[in-house]
């Protein structure tokens, strides 16, 4: 069940500074596609993150699982939250804006709510998880925009891409519930990034060419900042947040995300969003605030206090 509890401080700071991460890493994964192929970006992505976690496990002195079904359920678990999501979503950026992309990430929590509610038994589609699913569905329908209901383009295509991507990370939060369960974050972390870069370096090579390492700055500083802040040390920042605020609290990262990601698309790439996707984006953010339950108590709170 998701859990939520009051955030403190520190904590609201350390979720801000995680949603301002990854909003960032869009402009970075765009700006390093325009020397680099969509899965050698993801190839850096991933390799040299899992260097850095597994260097963090090593001077942590944590266990190494030895066990093949862990391994085997790493390898998956990087197929379905790394390899897909990171691959689909970098070509998605080939033909829309990073914040747009951003948007459509954030329809994560709703694709997560009914695989957890398909799954795990625990976890039923109450009347306000229904609600919540089905305006944040519209703020995405929106988002994407009628247009693509009348002429399917390569832009049509490459949304729904990015919404593939989304229900990759669902499905990737229900395989960890089921098979990766106990590990310590930082092990799961690292092992998941392993099973990812054994997948995508050679299928990478062997469709785009061997991994250059003679790329301009500008792509050099955009793979280390996705890779080795917004991948590895993210994660690392991510479980001290959870830690901290509870699973309930991190579905707010994912509205923290988008404001960043468009913003920081406009000032350094002069991207624009259509009103659709504002106002889409309006309409998902609505669906995770129903989602997230706090607003309902409130209003009942207040109702209470009032009699």
């Amino acid at each position: 069940m998701t859990t939520q509890k009051s955030i403190s401080g520190r904590a609201w700071a350390e979720l801000f500074t995680l949603g301002a991460i990854w909003g960032a890493s869009f402009l970075s994964i765009r700006i390093a596609l325009d020397e680099i192929g969509f899965l050698t970006s993801v190839a850096h992505r991933v390799l040299w993150a899992t260097l850095l976690l597994w260097g963090v496990v090593i001077a942590l002195g944590l266990a190494i699982p030895k066990a093949p079904r862990i391994w085997a359920a790493f390898l998956v678990m990087g197929l379905l939250n790394n390899v897909i999501p990171f691959g689909l979503m970098a070509w998605g950026q080939l033909h829309i804006e990073s914040g747009l992309t951003s948007i459509f990430n954030a329809a994560t929590a709703m694709f997560g709510v009914i695989a957890a509610a398909m799954f795990f038994a625990d976890e039923k589609l109450t009347a306000q998880k229904t609600i919540g699913v089905c305006v944040g569905f519209l703020g995405v329908v929106i988002a994407i925009g009628p247009g693509a209901l009348t002429s399917f383009d390569m832009r049509s295509l490459a949304q729904l891409a990015v919404l593939g991507g989304t229900v990759s990370y669902a499905l990737a939060s229900v395989w960890a519930r089921k098979f990766l369960g106990g590990l310590v974050p930082q092990v799961a972390a690292a092992g998941m990034l392993t099973g990812s870069t054994l997948i995508i370096v050679p299928v990478a090579w062997s469709v785009e060419g061997p991994m250059s390492l003679h790329l301009q700055t500008d792509t050099y500083l955009a793979i280390g900042y996705y890779s080795l802040i917004a991948t590895a040390g993210a994660y690392l920042l991510y479980y001290r947040v959870l830690a901290m605020a509870g699973s309930g609290n991190l579905m707010l990262c994912t509205l923290i995300i988008v404001p960043f990601a468009i913003s920081l698309g406009a000032w350094v790439r002069g991207e624009s969003l259509s009103a659709n996707s504002l106002f889409g984006f309006g309409l998902l953010a609505l669906g995770l605030i129903v989602l997230d339950g706090r607003l309902s108590r409130l209003l009942i709170d207040r109702r209470h206090r009032q009699r």
